[in-house]
């Protein structure tokens, strides 16, 4: 345990020496705030709009969902940024210990390499989650000043979790698999986009082919998350995922050793 603690701080400070942390964050930020208030008011426009015409025509008065105008909006925001901006923290993980050939100092050290990957992953996955915790902030206020439900809030924040966990293993077997930091990010940018599109054909067509692609997409289970839902297929599925491309990781690494 103590080594896979030292792998992961090792590679969690290494974000902050160079700026890859300070622009991911900082981007993350600004772009899922902008959206906040962009949706927030888009809300309180359309409230006031609907009572007013309510008020004019005496009817009853409408009930609005701010759940479902601005929390999963939101969070499918949160989802598909992060998923835009996490090639800039998984390309490095392993491409440039493979560049710099510090890999095989680490693969002849007395460290494992079970150690190693998930050391490595955890040093992704921990900076995932600082990117994500300042959104809470928003939706402190949102709980301030308005109404929402709180089960909805804590599932999605679940969902972004395990799809945050699910995606680092992918972008960490890609990185893997090539010197080049710029090849890894541009590959996983293109595996993380194949695997977005793929959701987006299974929710048009219901062929059988169309609901196996829907299945096997990464958003697509986040979607019962963002409603409340927590479905055991949907864990199943993200913890899946990250384990077998945790697994694929192990098998690449120690393909080097025998190279």
């Amino acid at each position: 345990m103590r080594n896979v603690l030292s792998i992961f701080w090792r590679e969690y400070k290494s974000y902050f020496v160079s700026p890859i942390a300070y622009v991911v964050i900082g981007v993350f930020i600004f772009l899922v705030s902008n959206r906040f208030v962009y949706q927030f008011n888009q809300f309180v426009e359309l409230s006031f709009k609907t009572i007013s015409e309510a008020l004019a025509r005496q009817q009853t008065m409408p009930k609005f969902s701010i759940n479902d105008t601005v929390v999963r909006s939101i969070f499918q925001e949160i989802r598909t940024i992060s998923m835009f901006l996490l090639p800039m923290i998984t390309m490095r993980l392993f491409a440039e210990e493979r560049k710099t050939g510090t890999v095989e100092l680490l693969l002849t050290s007395p460290l494992t390499i079970t150690q190693l990957v998930i050391g490595k992953f955890l040093g992704g996955f921990i900076l995932f989650l600082t990117m994500v915790l300042p959104t809470s902030v928003l939706f402190y206020f949102l709980f301030l000043y308005g109404n929402p439900d709180l089960g909805p809030v804590l599932t999605s924040y679940a969902g972004i979790i395990l799809f945050g966990a699910a995606v680092i293993s992918l972008g960490l077997l890609i990185s893997s698999l090539t010197e080049n930091q710029i090849i890894a990010g541009a590959l996983t940018f293109g595996a993380f986009l194949f695997l977005w599109l793929v959701g987006r054909l299974g929710e048009t067509n219901f062929t059988v082919w169309a609901k196996l692609a829907d299945y096997l997409s990464i958003t697509a289970h986040y979607n019962n998350f963002a409603m409340g839902v927590i479905d055991s297929r949907d864990v199943l599925f993200y913890l899946s995922f990250t384990f077998f491309g945790l697994l694929l990781t192990y098998q690449s690494i120690s393909s080097l050793r025998w190279r």
